[in-house]
């Protein structure tokens, strides 16, 4: 029997892991390349609960100063907005002279807490846009992507969902408003706990998804380090709801789990997790952090202006290791066409 006989068939669930046949191989000449997917959103207290009325956006002159730093370095960053972004003209205006400059690309981001119509109750588990009833994430989805469209000329290629929260109906949603990628897996993380979803078996490679296979996965990269790594996908997920003996397997330098991201990771923990994605084989590098992080003050990331120097000095480091590396940051568009025929 053909080894593939027995496979699982492909499944509209972006919950599901991808089935046998559906990981993307890109065009040679693509290289080796990364993209950054900046959540760009309202400031809020993250300790505190959800609130409708938490719209402010103010972080301005960093997102403006982010934006040069990255322009200037080669990078054209995919902002993933959410409705209190868009609906923000200061914001808006800015954002699309980045659109209009070729400098950027905008994506959707979906607060559903945030998002017309405001049909649901305000919790922590609603907080996930996919566990939302169908009707009222499309109306939500719909209502920010005509909101995007309005707003910067062109309708939304990319998805996020806020706090990752995907559901089983997401993907048909997506494709139906006519979506092309979703970013919304963070690979080796499991939110279950917290209501949301279990990340823990997903792969880092991108991959085809959703209704006759027609999105684009864009895993975000998550590697585990240490001498322990290759049993990560088995031995993380067992130890991560103790946190003393994930500290301590750390120091010890056998496991540790680290996401390509400015917000809580060493400079020296993000050169080697670079290291260890290429080392296997990863072609497409994904870095995320969230745009109020980029004035001090509002995430735990960055409270003070020292730590916003920090925060520059690491993508510093992080970018002038990459160019070592001969991996180049790479634009939506181009990773779209650098997909082969599946």
């Amino acid at each position: 029997m053909h080894a593939g006989m027995n496979a699982p068939p492909a499944s509209d669930n972006l919950l599901d892991p991808p089935a046998e046949g559906t990981f993307i191989s890109f065009d040679d000449s693509f290289g080796v390349r990364f993209l950054l997917v900046v959540d760009t959103e309202e400031e809020f207290d993250w300790s505190a609960p959800f609130d409708r009325a938490n719209q402010r956006v103010a972080a301005l002159g960093g997102m403006a100063r982010g934006h040069t730093y990255f322009a200037q370095a080669g990078v054209r960053p995919l902002y993933v907005t959410d409705y209190p972004v868009v609906a923000d003209a200061r914001a808006r205006s800015m954002m699309a002279q980045w659109v209009a400059d070729g400098t950027a690309d905008i994506g959707a981001h979906l607060h559903p807490w945030v998002t017309p119509p405001h049909e649901e109750q305000v919790n922590a588990a609603n907080s996930y846009a996919g566990s939302l009833p169908e009707a009222l994430e499309r109306a939500k989805l719909s209502h920010l992507r005509d909101r995007l469209t309005d707003a910067f000329g062109t309708a939304p290629l990319a998805y996020r969902a806020g706090r990752y929260g995907i559901g089983p109906n997401t993907a048909t949603i997506l494709r139906d408003l006519g979506f092309r990628v979703d970013t919304s897996v963070r690979s080796r993380f499991d939110y279950s706990a917290q209501f949301g979803p279990n990340f823990s078996g997903m792969p880092l490679r991108p991959y085809r998804t959703g209704p006759d296979q027609v999105l684009i996965e864009l895993p975000l990269s998550t590697a585990y380090v240490g001498a322990l790594r290759r049993a990560g996908d088995a031995l993380y997920p067992a130890v991560s709801r103790y946190a003393p003996l994930v500290g301590g397997l750390a120091k010890l330098g056998l496991i540790e789990r680290v996401p390509l991201s400015p917000e809580g990771v060493p400079l020296g923990d993000a050169i080697r997790a670079i290291d260890t994605l290429l080392a296997d084989g990863l072609r497409l590098l994904m870095f995320s952090f969230h745009s109020p992080t980029l004035e001090p003050g509002n995430t735990p990331y960055v409270r003070n202006a020292n730590e916003l120097d920090d925060f520059y000095r690491w993508w510093d480091g992080v970018l002038g290791h990459m160019a070592k590396r001969g991996v180049s940051p790479a634009s939506l568009d181009q990773i779209i066409a650098a997909v082969l025929p599946g």
